[in-house]
């Protein structure tokens, strides 16, 4: 193992019996154990609705006005298929957004919406099809040619420096088209289709019907049983098993770790329960925990629906208490807190999905770039002075991409000929060929993508060093690394993207044998620090 330099203090340090920590799942003494490369700890940041274009459109050139936190690219970075190397077909140009505007409307990204916007590949009805203004803001900002706009390295400075010293890949697609719910799926099961409404009188036209009884997913909707869902949401489960389930089988530790999770934990405003809120920059109070961007709350296999918290800071990651015979009763699923209290203990899962409370997921509407400079921040800066970060890569994307403008069309491997939702290609068709499997292992539509171009950072000792991968990836690439490095490359089948995704192995270096060294970066501005306050 290499050595990096460590430096950890921690109010939990103190505070927590370590003697409990040698607890291991009685199902695997050998957990954690068996990587096949030299990461055994993954934690993915999976933020909400950014385009590409959107944060890295201008890479790695800023405007560096006076009030804002400067971006100087090392020598030798490499160009990113962003707007100085396109040629633009959009009569209506990007324009720069400051770090005074950081706050913008939510974009349409609703399925349909974002193939109307595509236009048949020129890239050139963002505005028409899926921008928004806010009728409060100033100038461009309140019109929908919001869309049109993107931010450089003086607002999201944190991820410009981090693609800098790690890698960034410029060709990473959603697998489908549309909004979180389906993106959040995608990425632990690669299967939209599937999904059974509570009721009939729950569906919704987020929902395509099959034909057989079974529907797929389009738009969002919220899990069937968790308590924290909105009153009267439409309500629906999904059939067959995701990325939990196998990890379970292969006895792998494991965590969702959700902001707001925890219902009996008290914001220091007051706020508790599923009511938790927090302040966003938009000065309104925004509730920490969404329920529909928890993917493993679809699947009732992997479902916390009362949101039960686990036994003890040692079986967090775990399936079963010591005893051998009884589930550990979080059933995977904990609130983001317990994450780090896990890892300063010295419990540190296998795999780790993180979803920052919504105020600081970059969602916009109710979050914004900076506010989520400040959870990326806190989650790098803790684990890079951790010992384990040597074995450890952070993987940072997104669900979706809001519909932001975004200059790439992606080659169409998954159609769909829906008369009602498909435009991409000509009205009631998404890209041409046979349709994608479903659930049962048979045609579906529903399915079309790639779609949008998002963000995809890999951090970590064994990455390459201020790189721009071009390999194209989706969102079930990640999936993919998971069962290639730990699973024994078992897939989920049952027409999963997950056995067609293309592998990462193209963003890591592990014939290195100098690692990269950490990037400690002040959570406010973004900027390199030599060490934290």
């Amino acid at each position: 193992m290499l050595a990096v330099p460590f430096l950890f203090l921690s109010p939990y340090a103190q505070a927590e019996n370590t003697e409990k920590y040698a607890y291991e799942d009685p199902h695997s003494p050998s957990i954690q154990t068996g990587a096949n490369t030299p990461i055994q700890h993954l934690v993915i940041l999976y933020d909400e609705n950014v385009s590409f274009d959107h944060y890295f459109g201008t890479y790695p050139y800023a405007a560096n006005p006076s009030d804002s936190p400067p971006f100087t690219p090392l020598a030798n970075t490499p160009a990113v298929n962003g707007f100085f190397s396109a040629t633009m077909n959009s009569s209506l140009s990007p324009f720069r957004l400051d770090r005074r505007q950081a706050a913008t409307a939510d974009q349409s990204h609703h399925y349909r919406h974002e193939q109307a916007a595509f236009n048949h590949g020129l890239m050139d009805r963002f505005v028409e099809n899926t921008g928004h203004g806010y009728p409060n803001s100033l100038g461009e900002l309140a019109t929908p040619r919001t869309v049109m706009g993107f931010f450089d390295g003086n607002t999201v400075t944190a991820l410009w420096n981090y693609a800098q010293h790690f890698t960034l890949d410029d060709a990473t697609f959603t697998d489908t088209f549309g909004p979180s719910t389906p993106g959040v799926l995608e990425l632990i099961s690669g299967q939209t289709h599937g999904l059974i409404p509570l009721s009939r009188a729950q569906v919704s036209d987020a929902l395509l019907p099959d034909g057989r009884g079974d529907y797929t997913l389009t738009g969002d909707l919220a899990p069937a049983s968790d308590v924290c869902n909105p009153d009267n949401a439409p309500r629906v489960r999904m059939k067959g098993r995701n990325i939990g389930d196998l990890m379970n089988d292969h006895h792998l530790s494991w965590g969702n770790f959700m902001g707001g999770f925890d219902l009996t934990r008290h914001n220091p405003n007051g706020s508790t329960g599923c009511l938790r809120k927090n302040l966003s920059a938009w000065g309104t109070m925004v509730r920490d925990y969404l329920p529909h961007h928890n993917g493993f709350q679809y699947y009732p296999s992997t479902a916390n629906p009362t949101h039960t918290r686990p036994d003890s800071v040692a079986t967090i990651g775990h399936s079963w208490l010591p005893d051998g015979k009884t589930p550990e009763p979080a059933n995977h699923q904990y609130d983001l807190e317990d994450f780090f209290r896990a890892v300063s203990a010295g419990n540190f899962p296998a795999v780790s999905i993180l979803k920052a409370a919504a105020y600081q997921d970059g969602h916009a509407g109710y979050s914004d770039p900076l506010s989520e400079q400040h959870f990326i921040v806190r989650v790098m800066n803790f684990l890079q002075q951790r010992p384990e970060w040597a074995s450890t890569a952070v993987i940072i994307t997104y669900d979706d991409s809001d519909g932001w403008f975004d200059h790439v069309f992606p080659h169409i491997l998954h159609t769909s000929s829906d008369p009602v939702v498909d435009v991409l290609t000509k009205p009631g068709q998404c890209g041409e060929g046979p349709l994608p499997m479903g659930y049962d292992n048979r045609p579906v539509n529903g399915r079309c993508g790639p779609g949008p171009r998002i963000p995809l950072l890999v951090i970590s000792p064994w990455v390459r060093t201020n790189y721009v991968d071009h390999t194209l990836l989706t969102q079930t690439s990640i999936l993919r690394f998971i069962e290639d490095n730990w699973l024994g490359k078992e897939r989920l089948g049952h027409g999963s993207f997950d056995a067609a995704a293309p592998p990462l192995n193209s963003v890591f270096d592990f014939s290195r044998t100098t690692p990269s060294p950490p990037l400690l970066l002040d959570e406010e501005w973004g900027t390199p620090v030599d060490k934290l306050p």
